[in-house]
């Protein structure tokens, strides 16, 4: 369960991360969104992350729940980027490009 608990985390955290960017927003909804908005997505983002590795941490430790927090970013950041790259293709062949 607190695999689980850490991974959605990590792929919350890397969402809101993602779409704190401007080109994402950009590609996403057209606009920027505010300022307050995307210092909030970004906080939110860092704020995530640093649970699941508090999480992962107390749990197993610094040794082993840094490795673990190793693995759970890089599936949740690969998932991330994999769901933005398919959604933007996806979205292209929809309008015909």
């Amino acid at each position: 369960m607190i695999h689980l608990s850490s991974f959605i985390l990590c792929l919350t955290g890397f969402a809101a991360l993602a779409v704190a960017m401007d080109r994402q927003q950009h590609d996403l909804f057209g606009r920027s969104l505010p300022a307050p908005a995307t210092a909030s997505l970004r906080a939110g983002g860092a704020a995530a992350l640093l649970g699941a590795l508090g999480l992962l941490v107390a749990w197993q430790g610094w040794g082993l729940g840094l490795v673990m927090f190793s693995g759970h970013t890089s599936l949740g950041a690969g998932i991330v980027h994999g769901a933005i790259i398919g959604g933007l293709r996806m979205r292209a062949k929809a309008r015909g490009g």
